[in-house]
């Protein structure tokens, strides 16, 4: 697919953080294309064509077993890159990479990446800040995982996924939930039905509406602020967003943000 292409990178965090000059070279080859459910940004251990910088959406790197069975290990979203491996000095990876909660982003050829990633000190500085925030995320959520509930870890996801997003409402199926979670999808019921009922969120065929944020917050564990305040000192603030009023039947509630 070839989209257009783009000057306006704001939208990305790692590409604000970059100095003017290497921004200014990289948006010659970025083009902005659609980001659907499913989509394959990268396969395991096949050469990345791509690099990808997410502007809303989120992609999950996935882990697949020898029986196929799959599980996510991390996430990426707008304020980071999808083809990693390149900075680190190789051209693919033992995980996959896919559209999870689809959106928009920006992409470049892996070869013009490595390119222009040689050739500016400055620019590598602000990526490898990246991948030390991205192994903290995947650190945390490992702890996570061991320490705390089931409904606990799904308002974390559901927060890091809504930080991702230009609306309250997305697709966030029950299968993705799943495989973040590292349980059954009836346990995502359970859990998703819980928030629900308790008018944090409305959840109806994979599609959420986050109704009380700052409830979600309340009902998270630690670990969402710890992953969201070091992406924080690594990247700088994210840009704000204003909250947005939803109609919830009987009553006008609104969203407020942390």
């Amino acid at each position: 697919m070839t989209g257009r292409q783009s000057n306006k990178t704001a939208d990305n965090r790692l590409l604000a953080l970059l100095p003017a000059k290497d921004r200014r070279r990289l948006e010659k080859h970025l083009e902005r294309i659609p980001l659907t459910y499913r989509q394959s940004l990268y396969r395991a251990r096949q050469p990345l064509d791509f690099v990808y910088f997410i502007e809303t959406g989120v992609g999950s790197l996935v882990n697949t077993m020898s029986n196929g069975a799959a599980a996510e290990v991390g996430t990426i979203g707008n304020e980071g890159i999808v083809g990693l491996p390149l900075l680190l000095g190789d051209d693919r990876a033992p995980t996959s990479v896919y559209v999870q909660v689809p959106g928009e982003g920006l992409r470049m050829g892996a070869a013009l990446f490595s390119a222009e990633l040689a050739r500016s000190a400055s620019m590598r500085i602000v990526m490898l800040r990246y991948a030390h925030a991205l192994f903290n995320q995947v650190a945390q959520s490992a702890a996570c995982n061991h320490f705390h509930s089931l409904e606990q870890r799904c308002c974390r996801w559901m927060l890091m996924t809504h930080d991702r997003m230009k609306t309250d409402r997305f697709l966030l199926t029950q299968e993705f939930l799943a495989m973040m979670l590292g349980v059954q999808r009836t346990g995502v019921s359970a859990a998703a039905g819980k928030l629900k009922q308790d008018k944090l969120i409305r959840y109806n065929r994979g599609i959420v509406d986050i109704l009380d944020r700052r409830g979600l917050r309340k009902r998270s564990c630690e670990c969402y602020g710890v992953s969201k305040r070091e992406f924080d000192r690594l990247l700088g603030d994210p840009p704000a967003q204003p909250a947005q009023a939803r109609e919830v039947k009987p009553r006008q509630r609104r969203i407020v943000r942390d």
